[in-house]
């Protein structure tokens, strides 16, 4: 062998050892102070050492888009909060999760998502199994102090075996991007904003006239409420995996 000389191989592993060491940041989260990779969100990393950040548009396995603004974080430095899902961590960055302006928008938010559609829990398919019921229990919301909006919301029940409630749906989009990203059928969509936004199936089409839906269910698994059920299941006994998302995805990858 030349002096001098290293393989190939030797190349890469040498580049892919400096970038994993280059990669590596400190940062302190409630007082923690945690060694995490550079791609890494302040969720991700929060998460990975036991440090409970409320959220709901956030399912591990699809893209992250910081739709509920449930996971914010204080920086230290800023006085913007911040989506934890959405951002990256960064050498010497000290986050708070849990201070009392956080709880006290939280729970903000959790009262404008039950304030904003006919969200009825005795009556819901998904009663004693959704993640929005169970926000409310852990912000601790006893009342609701803003007006009720009552919209006029379709139920969609064209579908042979499934069911899309507009009246309970929170425009998360976990059913969109599960639907892209996962299954690749392209069916779900987003039409209009603020008040007015919906979650469209097929340019908006009735769900059973779609001819994009695969029929695979994993949207209504994603769904962390009683907008997408299943007409098989009885209500109230509604129960949903989204865990089944993830390791759908997790176990995809493993083959790559």
């Amino acid at each position: 062998m030349t002096k001098g000389f290293m393989p190939k191989e030797n190349h890469q592993i040498l580049f892919t050892k400096n970038r994993l060491k280059m990669s590596k940041v400190t940062v302190v989260i409630d007082g923690r102070k945690i060694v995490a990779d550079t791609d890494e969100t302040i969720l991700e990393v929060a998460k990975n050492n036991g440090i409970e950040i409320l959220t709901m548009c956030h399912l591990k396995g699809i893209t992250d888009v910081g739709a509920c603004r449930l996971c914010i974080v204080e920086l230290e430095g800023s006085p913007r909060l911040f989506s934890a899902c959405t951002t990256h961590v960064a050498d010497n960055m000290v986050v708070t999760t849990n201070s009392e302006r956080i709880k006290r928008y939280q729970r903000i938010t959790t009262e404008l998502f039950f304030a904003e559609r006919n969200h009825m829990c005795a009556v819901c398919v998904s009663n004693g199994a959704c993640e929005l019921q169970n926000l409310g229990y852990k912000v601790g919301m006893e009342a609701i102090r803003y007006p009720h909006l009552f919209p006029q919301c379709d139920v969609d029940t064209s579908h042979d075996f499934f069911v899309m409630d507009h009246n309970r749906c929170i425009s998360c989009t976990r059913c969109v991007r599960v639907c892209a990203e996962v299954e690749g059928a392209y069916n779900w969509d987003v039409m209009n904003r603020g008040y007015h936004i919906r979650i469209i199936s097929d340019f908006n089409t009735p769900w059973g006239e779609s001819t994009t839906c695969t029929s695979c269910g994993k949207c209504v698994q994603a769904c962390p409420t009683g907008a997408l059920w299943s007409k098989s299941i009885v209500q109230g006994q509604q129960s949903k995996h989204p865990e089944m998302i993830t390791e759908l995805v997790e176990r995809r990858s493993m083959k790559l």
